[in-house]
């Protein structure tokens, strides 16, 4: 699957039940660069709650979520950050 132009990463977590496939999620995402896209299939029903809470409490995107044959497939964009650099130089310092 391609994305803007970006290859997607696949996370098959069918199978497993609550809590892992929020947690090995959370592990994915924060491994990821920013803007990068990550698909996340789960068959646990808790996923449905549990993966768009963590999206949100992380700052990330979840651009997309289907549910097809038992199967729930997130689609989530990792959180754009501002690269140090760009932050430092956007400070305002006193006049």
């Amino acid at each position: 699957m391609t994305d803007g132009g970006s290859e997607a990463t696949h996370l098959d977590l069918a199978g497993l039940k609550c809590p892992l496939p929020v947690l090995r999620t959370r592990k994915a995402l924060r491994r990821m660069p920013s803007g990068a896209v990550l698909v996340v299939t789960c068959t646990d029903p808790m996923a449905v709650i549990d993966i768009p809470h963590l999206v949100q409490e992380e700052g990330d995107t979840l651009v997309a979520q289907a549910r097809e044959a038992g199967r729930t497939t997130f689609t989530i964009r990792r959180r754009l950050t501002i690269p140090e650099t760009v932050a430092e130089n956007t400070r305002s310092t006193p006049h």
